[in-house]
């Protein structure tokens, strides 16, 4: 019988892979569809070597990308994430199998990041620099704006929610941080994590999220990503949320506010100009700004508090409605994505242009850069071609 591809996998990773999976070796064997002896001499690097259709094969068991058998080290297992979706006084919620796999997938997509860079002999970009909650949000906010090179005229030029928040999200990326995006995880469990190690700290967003929602989601893990403090997050800072939690959660929320909607930009606004202080607003009347900045109702709602707009009683009644109706709000249909776009939706342009540059450079095979991205090869061609579209 004709072999298929053979590939040269590192044993020490295929060990790892099976072990950090929570698989025996048997059940990996049989997940492989090969014997148990097969997958020991492979974790010993004895031949033959798996082939291509058999390392996919573990690599679907361990829930794991197939670039990761590539690599030099096995990743540090990482460090449980801090869960600020937490009850003050109820045990921690449960992760769902989905949701672990993100995080896990998440690490792994870093790790592999890095490695590239080091496969270019490149040293990965430098990361944005640190700051401390003891900062003035409206100030950190200002200075991201700076930073990110966004101005009222930009934002207001936007087409579509869809293209402020690829803007936003390329120039984040521009930064020294990677955005990813989870599927196949409820936006009620989860709307975004963070990853603040340095260098390459990455901001992970839920995609069944709504645009705007994942708008608010990235710059607030953003904040996260400066504080050098990852979590796990819904974005509530309520009373029901742990104590540490809720501090670090509303100061994030502050900052992310502020730099989505600047207060003297606001404060200029001709619907802010004609409204006496602390009057109602109509929906109409938050709805027009919150689609001039392609943000949410509540982003609006909440900078016009803190500019001093409107009552603390108004803004407390209009939250309760708009938390009602949040799932509503979220993609419930998410469609169908082509494997080209989807790639890039999920990894990242800048993830997607660093495994292509090691292809080009000859650091990787198209095989290889397959394998990488978790597409098959006829898709490469359309990433390529999509990517320039979006940077």
């Amino acid at each position: 019988m004709t072999r298929g591809i053979e590939t040269i996998p590192n044993p020490e990773l295929l060990v790892w892979a099976r072990r950090s999976s929570g698989l025996s070796s048997p059940e990996a064997a049989r997940r492989a569809a090969v014997t148990p002896e097969r997958l020991e001499n492979w974790e010993r690097g004895k031949k033959p070597n798996p082939t291509l259709s058999q390392l996919r094969k573990l690599a679907s068991a361990y829930r794991r990308p197939i670039a990761v058998f590539y690599l030099a080290d096995p990743p540090e297992d990482f460090t449980p994430i801090r869960d600020f979706r937490r009850l003050a006084d109820h045990e921690p919620r449960p992760m769902s199998h989905s949701l672990v796999l993100a995080i896990r997938e998440a690490h792994d997509r870093r790790a592999i990041g890095l490695d590239l860079y080091s496969d270019l002999e490149q040293q990965p970009p430098q990361p944005p620099a640190q700051v401390t909650m003891h900062e003035d949000p409206d100030a950190l906010a200002s200075r991201i704006r700076s930073r990110l090179s966004i101005t009222r005229g930009k934002q207001v030029a936007f087409r579509d929610n869809y293209e402020s928040l690829n803007w936003w999200r390329a120039a984040l990326e521009h930064t020294g941080v990677l955005v990813f995006q989870v599927y196949h995880v409820a936006v009620a469990e989860m709307r975004g994590f963070s990853i603040a190690d340095t260098p390459l700290p990455a901001i992970i967003m839920n995609s069944g999220d709504s645009p705007r929602g994942r708008l608010f989601t990235m710059v607030h893990e953003y904040v996260h990503v400066l504080l050098r403090y990852e979590a796990l997050c819904d974005l509530d800072e309520g009373p029901d949320v742990a104590e540490a939690g809720r501090d670090i959660e509303a100061f994030c929320n502050r900052v992310a506010g502020a730099t989505l909607v600047d207060r003297d930009d606001l404060l200029l606004e001709e619907l802010v100009l004609g409204k006496n202080r602390g009057a109602d607003w109509s929906e109409d009347e938050i709805g027009e700004l919150a689609g001039k900045y392609k943000v949410s109702r509540e982003v609006i709602l909440r900078r016009l508090l803190i500019c001093e707009r409107i009552r603390p009683e108004f803004y407390q009644r209009k939250r309760l409605e708009y938390l009602r109706q949040y799932t509503k709000l979220s993609r419930s249909d998410k469609g169908f994505a082509p494997p080209d776009r989807l790639v890039i939706s999920t990894a990242g342009p800048s993830f997607v242009a660093l495994a292509l540059e090691a292809y080009h450079s000859k650091r990787m095979t198209a095989s290889d850069l397959a394998d990488c991205l978790s597409v098959r090869l006829k898709h490469l061609a359309s990433i390529e071609y999509n990517l320039t579209s979006v940077r």
